[in-house]
């Protein structure tokens, strides 16, 4: 009895082409997209941290402020967390996030696109080249107004909703429950 081997069809991800020029543009390793237990919980993880910690902008609602530095270093960590959460959650490493997309949210937004997430909103592809880097916006910079980096004219008025829009497509596209307390906001 003979056994006879049988080649396996190589499978390719449906967004390689897309990756491939993304890892070009940002001179990125590639990613190895492998989806995996352990990526699924941290990816839950992450979307519970940025829903819990946008939550809070309901208990103490920036977007009564006038000031967009601390909402738009508020807003950048939050987009951070949900995009990363997308991006474990198809496959991508954590270390990979860490190394490559760090605090850009607009890159972050870019390889979340790539792969699927469909979340093509001009005015929040506008905001996340403006959060990019976002500790950039966790610094004070009264004294030093030629090195204020510029807010694109949003102010927490207008950051709220693209936010809360942002982690609900997250939510809408993983299927992670929502942590208690937590819902979705206002359409």
């Amino acid at each position: 009895m003979t056994v006879a081997s049988v080649a396996m069809p190589m499978i390719t991800s449906p967004w390689s082409g897309a990756l491939a020029s993304l890892h070009q543009r940002y001179e990125d390793e590639p990613a190895t997209i492998a989806r995996t237990k352990e990526g699924r919980s941290i990816s839950r993880f992450r979307y519970h941290n940025a829903e819990r910690r946008w939550s809070l902008t309901e208990v103490v609602p920036f977007h009564e402020s006038r000031f967009s530095n601390p909402a738009l270093h508020y807003a950048g960590f939050v987009c951070q967390q949900a995009l990363c959460a997308y991006l474990l959650d198809v496959g991508f490493a954590d270390e990979w996030n860490a190394q490559h997309i760090k605090q850009d949210i607009a890159k972050a937004l870019a390889y979340a696109n790539a792969c699927g997430f469909g979340h093509d909103c001009p005015d929040m592809a506008r905001l996340a080249v403006v959060l990019s880097p976002y500790w950039k916006w966790g610094y004070h910079y009264d004294d030093w107004e030629e090195d204020r980096p510029q807010t694109g004219g949003f102010i927490p008025a207008t950051i709220t909703p693209l936010v809360r829009a942002l982690v609900d497509r997250v939510h809408d596209v993983t299927g992670h429950p929502r942590p208690k307390g937590c819902q979705r906001g206002p359409q």
